[in-house]
């Protein structure tokens, strides 16, 4: 497939897809954002909250938008260059690649815990109706959110994890620990609906008895629970909500991406 000043060579092959692993009633939700690219939770007791950093992408979209705004005052005109070209090139694969590392460690993670269903939250028109301030729109508008979903699901599949997309409307407003209602949004409702908490600084959701919980993982606990209906059988004291930690994602190349005995790093 030519491109300006390069070819691209595209290879197609087929994967078997592994059995069914892990606890099919063992859930993990991951709810996908900007500064936080992706929280993850589960209803397996224990299970410490994941975030994975988003903030590396939006530093080489902040790198390019500035190198790219220079190189188009340069040129004096609309139109492009094969610098310009190269540095869009670039910044498409650095995107691509820390995707590929962060959707191969996640899925690492949950099949290292015996986790057998995932559900990853979507919403329709989320990149044309996003209200985040203009510095943070086109942040968000250029992270392709829907290319991440796909790496999810097809490297969760060939795990043997099923993987189910859910529509996640309201999930950052109702309150995970009041278990609020989670209605479906409704352009031609009127209906207005109100949540028990709220979203307060610093990232953080505040229940209505005044506990607080990491704002991701409150919306990533509200899409499990609207996925599943039994998401937290056990009740939600079994769960670990508010001390999310980190998921180290390594962007050096590793052999063998979905190799079970791959070992990752645990909370002391």
């Amino acid at each position: 497939m030519p491109r300006l000043g390069f070819y691209v060579v595209e290879i197609v092959y087929e994967q078997q897809e592994a059995a069914p692993s892990g606890n099919p009633a063992l859930y993990a939700a991951v709810d996908l954002g900007l500064d936080t690219l992706a929280a993850i939770t589960s209803n397996k007791a224990g299970f410490a909250p994941r975030l994975v950093n988003g903030r590396v992408l939006k530093s080489y979209n902040q790198f390019y938008n500035k190198r790219r705004a220079e190189l188009q005052e340069a040129l004096g005109r609309v139109g492009t260059t094969a610098r310009m070209e190269h540095l869009t090139t670039k910044r498409t694969r650095r995107i691509n690649h820390y995707l590929h590392a962060a959707s191969k460690t996640i899925i690492a993670l949950l099949v290292q815990e015996g986790i057998g269903t995932l559900v990853i939250g979507k919403n329709l028109l989320w990149k044309q109706e996003i209200e985040l301030g203009r510095v943070n729109n086109q942040h968000f508008v250029q992270i392709p959110h829907a290319r991440f979903i796909e790496m999810l699901r097809y490297k969760a599949e060939l795990a043997g994890i099923t993987v189910k997309v859910q529509e996640e409307s309201y999930t950052s407003k109702a309150s995970f620990l009041d278990l609020d209602l989670l209605p479906v949004y409704d352009a031609a409702s009127q209906e207005k609906h109100a949540f028990s908490g709220k979203r307060v600084e610093r990232g953080l959701y505040r229940a209505k008895d005044g506990r607080r919980i990491q704002a991701d993982v409150n919306g990533s606990y509200n899409i499990g629970r609207k996925a599943f209906l039994n998401f937290f059988g056990q009740g939600i004291e079994a769960v670990r909500a508010v001390r999310p930690v980190g998921l180290p994602i390594s962007t050096v190349v590793q052999p063998c991406a979905l190799d079970r005995a791959a070992v990752l790093p645990t909370r002391a």
